[in-house]
C-alpha cells in the first residue's frame, strides 16, 4: 500500500531516513514485478510517484542515499533460470520529465556543462514501451542477445531473438569486428489483442498491455514460443563497438537502417527547444494512429563528441532525457457510441475508442456515463478525445478536442428505443438514466440477470461463465434461473418417462464428461444458500450485498422478509439504518411483479435458504467502526470484504468523510485513499484488514 503523508520541505532527518527505507523496499518490489515477472502492479503514474520522491529526499539528504538506493541501480537481477550475460558496456536508462518547462532545464543544463551559449541540435525519438534488448556480431555474425537485466548483468536471449521474424543473424555489409546494437523488442496493439483473444479461447493468462506481452514472449525459456509469438524490434543505439566511425546520432541511425535493421520512422532531429516540444505534441495527438504503444519521447544531444563531454551521472547519460506522456491521461479516437444494457435495463453508453495505453493497461473502450453527459460534452462519434484513467476509476473521457473534429461529424442521438430488443426506453423525470421497458422479455436483461445470479456473491456457481450464460440462452437452455437447477434432470438419457430431450452436453465444443460433472456439483452444493446471498441473487435494483445483508439481519428468515414485501410495508423497511426512501420502493415495486414473483416460487422449491444468525453482536476490532473499501483486493472480491465486515458489526459506507473510521487500501487505490489521508483517517492494508477476521 502506497501512504506518504510528509512534507519534503519540511520532513525530519529521521523521518527521512525512514521514508528511504520504505521506498528502497517498495521500488525493488515493483522492478522486481515489472522486469523479472513481466506483472506489474503500479501503474507509470504511482512508479515514477516512488522514483520521484526517492530523488527529491535524496537530494535534500545526501548523506542518507543508501547502499541499495534505487537510484544506483538499474531494472532488476535477472531471473535464475535464465544464463548470465555481462555487458561491457552497461545498458543505462534514462531521467524522465514530464512537462515543457523540464524540457528547457534539460537544455539549459547541458549548456551550462559546456560552458557555452551556442545552440545544440538534438533528435526526437519515439521511447517505445516494451523490452530492451543488446544484439553482439562478431564479423558480421550474431552471436549473443541479452535483455537488459540491471544494466551490467542481463539474460541470455540469444536463441529468443533468433526466432523472431526478419531479426538479422548475419550483416551483408562491413561491420566493426565487434559490434553491439540495441533497441527495444516491442508487440503490435493488432497483434496484442489477437494474443489476448486467443488466451482467452483457451483459457490461458492475458496481458494487460502489449509491453507485458512482448516482455513475457521475449523471455521464454523454451525460444520456440517466442517464435509463435509476432513480436517486432527497432534499434537505436549502440554498446560495444570496435570501431566507432559515425559522428552523430542521426548517422548512426542511418547506417543501421542500411544494414537491415528497422528503426522508428517518426525519429526527427530538431534544432531548438520549440520544435523538441512540438514533436512531442504530434506524437501525443497522434498516438492513437500509431501501430505500437509508445509512452513518451527521448530527446538526445545528436553530435557524439558533445555526447562523450557530456558523459554520464550515476545511471543515466546527460545527453538524453525522455519526456514521459501523462501517465492517466492520453489522446484517442472514438470510434463509436454504443449502448450497453444492465440487468435493470439501464442504457449506459460506451466509447469503444481506437486503443491506446492509459496508466499502463490498454484502454479500448470508456464510460460516457449517460445521455446528459454527452449532450455537456458534445461528445460524438469520430471525436479525438482525452481519456483519463486514474486509480480505481474506470477510464472515461474528461474532454474533447473541437479544433480536432472531422467536418462531416454530426451530433449524436440517444436512442429511445432499447437495441437489445426494440422496447420504448424511458426516462424518468428524477433519473439521470434511460431504461429499457422491456423488463425480462429484453434479452440483455434476462441474460446479466442470470450473471448476477450465478455471481460469486450470489450463488456461485462455477462453470456458467458468461459466454457459457450467453450461449445456453440463446439456445433456450437456460432462460430463467430456476432452469439452472433442472439442467442435471434434462441432461440424462431419453426414457419414456422424462419430459426434457436430453442436452448432451458432454458432447458440446469445450465440454466433456469432466467438466458436466463439475458443473453439476457445483449446482447442487449451491442449492443451500444464506439469506443474505440469496436476496443479493434476486438482482434487486439498488440492492447490493451490504443492502442485502441488513435486510437479512433486520428479517432473519426469507418468509419474513418476503411476506413484509408483498404487504408492501415499505415503512419498515425505511425503517431500516441504511435504507432509504428511493431504495426502499425499488425494493417494494419488485416484489410487486407476478413474474418475480413466480421466480422465488420455482426457486424455493428447489433451494434452502438458511435462516439469518446475527453474529454482529460479538464484540470485535471493527465493531460500531465505519469502514471505506477502495483499490483493487487480491484475496476478497470488493463485495465479499463488505459482508465480512458487517458481520463483525461494523458499517460500510462508499465514499470517505469525516465520519469514516478506517479506510482499507488495496492496490491502486486512488481518490479515496488521498481524501483519508487529507482528513487523517486510519488506513489499513488488505492484510491488515484479513488480520481482523476471526
Amino acid at each position: 500500500m502506497l501512504e506518504f503523508n510528509f512534507d519534503i520541505k519540511n520532513i525530519t532527518e529521521q523521518e527521512a531516513k525512514k521514508q528511504l527505507e520504505y521506498l528502497a523496499r517498495e521500488i525493488e518490489k515493483a522492478d522486481i514485478a515489472y522486469y523479472q515477472n513481466d506483472e506489474p502492479y503500479l501503474d507509470d503514474a504511482q512508479y515514477d510517484k516512488l522514483r520521484h520522491l526517492n530523488s527529491a529526499l535524496e537530494a535534500k539528504f545526501p548523506h542518507l542515499i543508501r547502499k541499495d538506493s534505487p537510484s544506483l541501480r538499474i531494472g532488476a537481477k535477472i531471473k535464475s533460470e535464465f544464463k548470465k550475460v555481462e555487458l561491457s558496456v552497461p545498458m543505462l536508462s534514462l531521467a524522465d520529465i514530464f512537462n515543457d518547462n523540464d524540457v528547457s532545464d534539460f537544455i539549459m543544463s547541458i549548456k551550462r556543462f559546456l560552458n557555452s551559449s551556442d545552440d545544440v541540435v538534438f533528435t526526437s525519438e519515439p521511447k517505445m514501451d516494451g523490452l530492451s534488448f543488446s544484439a553482439l556480431y562478431e564479423n558480421g555474425v550474431f552471436v549473443r542477445g541479452a535483455t537488459r537485466g540491471d544494466g551490467k548483468i542481463g539474460e541470455d536471449i540469444t536463441a529468443n531473438l533468433q526466432e523472431i521474424k526478419g531479426f538479422p543473424l548475419f550483416l551483408d555489409k562491413n561491420v566493426p569486428a565487434r559490434f553491439e546494437v540495441r533497441g527495444e523488442v516491442f508487440m503490435s496493439k493488432a497483434d496484442f489483442i489477437a494474443l489476448n483473444d486467443k488466451n482467452v479461447a483457451e483459457h490461458k493468462k492475458t496481458f494487460a498491455n502489449p509491453r507485458n506481452a512482448a516482455a513475457g514472449s521475449l523471455r521464454q525459456l523454451d525460444a520456440k514460443i517466442t517464435g509463435q509469438r509476432n513480436l517486432s524490434f527497432i534499434v537505436y543505439t549502440w554498446g560495444e563497438v570496435s570501431d566507432i566511425f559515425w559522428k552523430s546520432q542521426v548517422e548512426f541511425l542511418d547506417y543501421v537502417k542500411e544494414l537491415g535493421f528497422p528503426v522508428n520512422p517518426y525519429n526527427k532531429i530538431c534544432y531548438t527547444e520549440q520544435e523538441l516540444i512540438a514533436s512531442y505534441r504530434a506524437l501525443m495527438e497522434n498516438r492513437a494512429n500509431l501501430p505500437y504503444d509508445i509512452d513518451g519521447i527521448v530527446y538526445k544531444v545528436n553530435d557524439l563528441d558533445l555526447q562523450k563531454r557530456l558523459g554520464f551521472l550515476t545511471r543515466t547519460p546527460r545527453w538524453a532525457i525522455a519526456h514521459k506522456f501523462p501517465a492517466e491521461k492520453a489522446i484517442t479516437r472514438l470510434n463509436n457510441i454504443r449502448i450497453q444494457v444492465g440487468r435493470t435495463g439501464a442504457m449506459t453508453p460506451v466509447a469503444d475508442l481506437e486503443p491506446i495505453n492509459v496508466g499502463g493497461v490498454l484502454v479500448s473502450h470508456a464510460t460516457l456515463h449517460n445521455e446528459d453527459e454527452i449532450k455537456r460534452k458534445d461528445i460524438r462519434i469520430g471525436d479525438m478525445v482525452v481519456v483519463q484513467r486514474a486509480g480505481d476509476v474506470i477510464p472515461q473521457i474528461i474532454d474533447v478536442l473541437h479544433d480536432k473534429r472531422p467536418i462531416d461529424s454530426v451530433e449524436f442521438q440517444f436512442p429511445t428505443i432499447c437495441p437489445e430488443c426494440g422496447a420504448h426506453a424511458i426516462r424518468e423525470d428524477d433519473e439521470a438514466v434511460r431504461r429499457c421497458t422491456g423488463g425480462l422479455s429484453c434479452p440483455a436483461q434476462a441474460v446479466e440477470r442470470l450473471k448476477h445470479f450465478v455471481s460469486r456473491e450470489a450463488f456461485n456457481i462455477e462453470g456458467l461463465g458468461d459466454k457459457v450464460l450467453e450461449a445456453f440462452y440463446q439456445e433456450n437452455i437456460i432462460k430463467t434461473p430456476y432452469d439452472i437447477f433442472t439442467l442435471e434432470e434434462r441432461n440424462k438419457p431419453v426414457d419414456l418417462f422424462s419430459p426434457y430431450p436430453s442436452l448432451e452436453l458432454e458432447k458440446r465444443d469445450g465440454w466433456g464428461d469432466k467438466s458436466v460433472k463439475n458443473l453439476f456439483e457445483a449446482i447442487r452444493q449451491s442449492k443451500k444458500i444464506s439469506l443474505p446471498k440469496f436476496i443479493y441473487a434476486l438482482g434487486i435494483r439498488q440492492v447490493g450485498t451490504a443492502t442485502a445483508y441488513l435486510i437479512a439481519k433486520h428479517y432473519h428468515t426469507f418468509t419474513a422478509f418476503m411476506e413484509a414485501m408483498v404487504n408492501l410495508d415499505i415503512q419498515l423497511l425505511i425503517s431500516i439504518d441504511g435504507i432509504g426512501a428511493a431504495m426502499a420502493k425499488d425494493i417494494v415495486e419488485f416484489f410487486k411483479e407476478d413474474h418475480n414473483l413466480n421466480i422465488i416460487s420455482q426457486l424455493l422449491s428447489v433451494v434452502q435458504i438458511d435462516d439469518f444468525d446475527d453474529i454482529s453482536s460479538v464484540d470485535s476490532a471493527i465493531s460500531n467502526k465505519t469502514i471505506v473499501f477502495t483499490g483493487t483486493l487480491t484475496s476478497l472480491t470488493r463485495s465479499e470484504a463488505k459482508s465480512k465486515a458487517l458481520s463483525l458489526g461494523a458499517k460500510v459506507a462508499g465514499s470517505v468523510s469525516t465520519h469514516t473510521d478506517i479506510v482499507v487500501a488495496g492496490e491502486n487505490a486512488g481518490s479515496k485513499l488521498s481524501k483519508a489521508q487529507e482528513l487523517g483517517v486510519k488506513i489499513i492494508s488488505e492484510e491488515e484488514f484479513l488480520q481482523l477476521l476471526p
